[in-house]
């Protein structure tokens, strides 16, 4: 019995990656745990294959919200995957990673887990204006103080995780763990009523490598991987009236110096972000993202500022304009400026730029250089980078031109195994078109053929 609901845990998210594409970017697994009994029947939460809705959600939360009494703590992560249990789970030789989400779901009177709610219906956990809201970037075991005597609900913001690195995302992963066992103990040791959800902002996007390490980036055959779908709207800088630039990305991390900056809720979830420095016009144009991080003292930095300057120019090799993303800078407290050489980033002017994996790392689809010498303390990663700076109609992105080439190396494999065999062929039907029949006989009856040495 001690692992029958670690053995669950497993069973759902297997059962639901094979039902669903479980890379979908529309997806977080959920797991809710409380001390009353009985909130949940757990017959009607399997769910493979089903992704449940915002009303459906609300029919499982309903239980916990109508304990006037009771206090409900949310753990928010930046992204979750299904994966992410699968892969460090018991069976996979980490058993320190999920230890104490585990103990909860055993311990508890009751407990639920949902392989896949749908991203949208994630938000609606903090809109609930009837609670007390007590929120925590950084927990602590001194900080978590509430008034018992009122419904609170405490949001505890995660350390954001780092899928570039293996060893960092086990590692996060752990360290999150140990944060939620702290924070319920505590609640516990005061004597108090909770419930527990943990879940995440938006859906975790599974970067693979190959053997050799190599990260992949460009086409491949029987592919999983969903690009599809877009799971929050795109960041937009308008001049006044129109709309004149677009940037979008499922993940948007900088590191400084070993320590992970995660920058995606702030562009694009909570759109907190600062672009009005932007600069739009016909021919050159930046696009400005300054970012306040006093609320986190361990990333010691106090001011961040992003800008992606770009360019257009005129070739007349293929007789139209091209825009250019000549350089990405870094501002850090409005001093030091790291510059980043992107000029392999261009597209036509009326299209837009895409690509899976945009950084520092050259094994990304595109490399960001480092131009000066305080760019070499930064790194980069950026997934499903999309940007358009110039001629945006209808406020919708163009027809992107993507950073992988359409000859890939497989193409070219078989484009040259095939003008082999071609080449097989003809010599082969060209040899065989060369065979001529006999044109003398011997006659059995007559004298034998002599043909002469001369002939």
């Amino acid at each position: 019995m001690a692992q029958d609901h670690c053995l669950q845990l497993l069973l759902y998210c297997t059962l639901a990656s094979f039902f669903q594409d479980i890379s979908a970017v529309d997806h977080i697994p959920m797991l809710m745990w409380s001390t009353f009994s009985s909130l949940w029947n757990m017959k009607s939460a399997i769910y493979e294959g089903h992704t449940i809705k915002n009303h459906e959600l609300q029919t499982f939360l309903k239980p916990i919200f109508n304990q006037g009494s009771q206090n409900v703590i949310l753990f928010f992560q930046n992204e979750l995957s299904i994966e992410d249990f699968t892969r460090y789970g018991p069976d996979d030789g980490e058993k320190e990673i999920f230890c104490n989400i585990q103990q909860l779901l055993e311990s508890s009177n009751s407990s639920l887990i949902l392989p896949a709610v749908d991203w949208r219906a994630i938000k609606q956990l903090q809109e609930n204006q009837n609670w007390t809201k007590v929120q925590i970037d950084h927990f602590e075991d001194t900080e978590l103080e509430i008034d018992p005597s009122k419904p609170n609900l405490i949001i505890i913001n995660l350390t954001p995780v780092n899928r570039t690195i293996n060893l960092k995302l086990a590692q996060t992963l752990a360290d999150n763990d140990k944060i939620i066992g702290m924070a319920t103990n505590t609640l516990r040791k005061k004597g108090l009523h909770f419930s527990g959800i943990y879940t995440a902002l938006r859906p975790g996007v599974v970067i693979r490598k190959t053997n050799d390490g190599v990260i992949q980036t460009g086409r491949r055959l029987m592919t999983t991987d969903s690009t599809s779908s877009v799971p929050y709207p795109p960041l937009n800088v308008t001049n006044g009236t129109n709309m004149c630039i677009l940037f979008h990305a499922t993940s948007l991390q900088l590191t400084a110096n070993g320590t992970l900056i995660d920058l995606t809720n702030e562009t694009f979830i909570s759109n907190s972000v600062d672009s009005s420095s932007s600069v739009c016009s016909t021919t050159n144009t930046t696009l400005s993202l300054k970012y306040s991080l006093q609320k986190n003292p361990s990333i010691r930095i106090n001011t961040l500022e992003i800008r992606f300057l770009m360019r257009t120019k005129f070739y007349t090799g293929s007789a139209r304009n091209w825009f250019r993303l000549d350089f990405v800078e870094i501002v850090q407290d409005e001093l030091n400026i790291a510059m980043f050489n992107a000029s392999s980033i261009s597209a036509p002017q009326e299209y837009s730029f895409h690509c899976q994996l945009v950084g520092t790392s050259r094994l990304y689809g595109a490399t960001l250089i480092p131009a000066n010498k305080a760019a070499e303390a930064w790194t980069i990663t950026i997934s499903e980078f999309q940007i358009q700076g110039f001629n945006v109609e209808n406020n919708l992105f163009s027809y992107a031109s993507d950073c992988t080439s359409f000859f890939t190396r497989a193409i070219w494999m078989a484009l040259v195994t095939l003008l082999v065999l071609l080449y097989v062929l003809t010599y082969g039907i060209h040899m065989i078109m060369q065979l001529t029949t006999n044109d003398r006989f011997d006659d059995p009856k007559g004298q034998a053929l002599t043909v002469p040495q001369t002939d």
